[in-house]
């Protein structure tokens, strides 16, 4: 092909490098170049330079709400964190109270129950003193009615007088008492 052109030019007699263009395609294309470059220039860059000023600006408010969502996060959680020692203070104060409630009704159970022990024993020792001078007067009068039978067998008559009886029999049961009272 490169032959077939350097023979067309040989035969137009012209002898031009084929390699560069002619002036008259050098200038149109100049023109159109310089009809592009003014529209790129006037048209499409200040669109260019608006998309990319606002891609920008988007960029750098989407930027500022990070930081501020990212300050509002950490606000949260200082916050969330002092929530949460307060309510485990409150919760360790609740425990505390909890056992000093423990303790104190503990303490008052214990002391009711000694109370109620000691309301109980003295009561039961009344009660044995009411029995044990309930049984010595019965033990008495039946010791005295056997000594008075006894004697009246020993002696060979009846004692129909009951309060020489009752003075004997007196005497020898307090006589009895001394006598155990000494061996003790």
């Amino acid at each position: 092909m490169l032959n077939a052109l350097v023979t067309i030019a040989a035969e137009e007699g012209e002898a031009q490098n084929p390699l560069i263009p002619a002036a008259y395609d050098i200038i149109w294309s100049a023109v159109c170049f310089l009809v592009i470059l003014f529209v790129v220039w006037k048209v499409a860059l200040p669109k260019l330079t608006a998309m990319l000023d606002a891609r920008s600006a988007a960029i750098e408010g989407n930027i500022a709400k990070a930081d501020e969502a990212q300050r509002q996060a950490e606000a949260a959680l200082e916050e969330y964190t002092k929530q949460l020692a307060d309510a485990r203070k409150e919760a360790g104060d609740i425990r505390e109270a909890a056992r000093e409630d423990g303790k104190r009704i503990v303490a008052e159970a214990k002391a009711n129950a000694a109370t109620e022990a000691e309301r109980i024993t003295a009561t039961a020792h009344t009660q044995i003193e009411a029995e044990r001078q309930s049984a010595l007067v019965t033990l008495r009068s039946e010791v005295g009615a056997l000594a008075i039978d006894l004697a009246g067998n020993v002696i060979g008559e009846t004692l129909s007088d009951d309060q020489k009886a009752t003075a004997v029999v007196d005497r020898f049961l307090a006589d009895l008492e001394a006598s155990e009272k000494a061996a003790k």
